[in-house]
């Protein structure tokens, strides 16, 4: 396992798995939230990692004009370094997080930008077995 960790995410590797895993361990800045992205696609983008698992308990969720950069700027960067792989996003949050973060997902998906696959889950072993789900 490949791990590069910060005061505030823990990103790694598990190519037994071929899952690319971002644990933040607290809130984050604008500028620390879209630097650990950007720190998971160079990792991302060295083992060809299209599935993820993206740890928001310890964090909550994203402002929401970060989240929109997500869901526009960085998945158009990801489709651009992984490019002919299913992309498959896998959000574990706490039931509350999950209440909010689901439809905006939904609401997203339903503009046809979206060619990822994301879910969003509460417990970390369906998410890992609906990643696995997709190799």
């Amino acid at each position: 396992m490949l791990l590069t960790e910060t005061d505030y995410l823990r990103l790694s590797y598990r190519s037994d798995l071929r899952l690319l895993i971002m644990r933040w361990t607290r809130a984050a800045t604008s500028a620390e939230h879209r630097a650990g992205y950007q720190a998971a696609l160079g990792l991302a983008r060295q083992h060809q990692a299209a599935h993820w698992l993206i740890d928001l308990r310890s964090r909550g969720l994203a402002e929401p004009a970060d989240l929109q950069w997500v869901l526009e700027d960085f998945r158009a960067q990801m489709r651009s370094a992984l490019p002919g792989v299913t992309r498959r996003l896998a959000y574990l949050t706490t039931p509350f997080h999950a209440d909010i973060l689901r439809p905006r997902l939904i609401e997203f998906a339903q503009t046809g930008q979206d060619d990822a696959q994301v879910e969003v889950f509460t417990e970390e072993m369906p998410a890992q077995q609906w990643l696995q789900s997709g190799q």
